[in-house]
């Protein structure tokens, strides 16, 4: 689990709370919604600080990984209107739904979360292709194929439906609310 990527990366090693906290707060105004911020500390109080911080300010707390005696806090910068539930894409099923699917056919996950999230935990066999890599490697997916599309809330998911669908495949259906509401089955990279 330790080729996470971030796309950020703030070191708040030797730092005591609440400093970790106040350089994150910091340091996530200046990362674009949608990034992942690596935050490395070694203040044993930051687990629990960081996720509850993110919880109160909107942001995803994806996990953290602990090696030696450094602690890889990753967090997922909220972006705009993220929250809200705004899907449009006619086609779409909800979470039992989906682990009906799952249960009784052969059918593909796609999703689109950033390779962190995924790596925090995906549905079993999911396929990971983050939404901004989606258009350039949509050769990997075979349009015959029942595509479930998820991500964290049904907004990215649906932005990937339509792309799908622009691009000529049928039988696609966004999954809402996604991850933000699975109760089934999840692996861990």
């Amino acid at each position: 689990m330790t080729d996470i990527k971030a796309d950020h990366v703030l070191d708040a090693k030797g730092l005591a709370c609440p400093m970790p906290i106040v350089k994150t707060r910091k340091e996530i105004e200046n990362i674009e919604g949608g990034k992942v911020l690596l935050v490395e500390a070694t203040d044993q109080g930051s687990k629990a600080d960081l996720k509850a911080w993110a919880e109160r300010s909107g942001h995803q707390y994806l996990g953290t990984v602990e090696e030696d005696d450094v602690l890889r806090h990753y967090v997922r910068k909220a972006s705009e209107g993220e929250t809200e539930e705004d899907v449009s894409f006619d086609q779409k099923v909800n979470n039992d739904e989906l682990k009906q699917k799952l249960d009784s056919d052969q059918v593909t996950v796609l999703d689109v979360r950033e390779s962190a999230e995924y790596a925090f935990g995906h549905i079993p066999n999911a396929i990971s292709i983050p939404f901004g890599e989606l258009e350039d490697r949509v050769s990997e997916l075979n349009q015959d194929d029942e595509i479930y599309v998820v991500c964290r809330t049904g907004n990215r998911s649906d932005m990937a439906a339509k792309l799908l669908s622009e691009k000529g495949f049928e039988n696609v259906y966004n999954v809402v609310p996604g991850m933000s509401e699975w109760d089934g089955d999840v692996n861990s990279q």
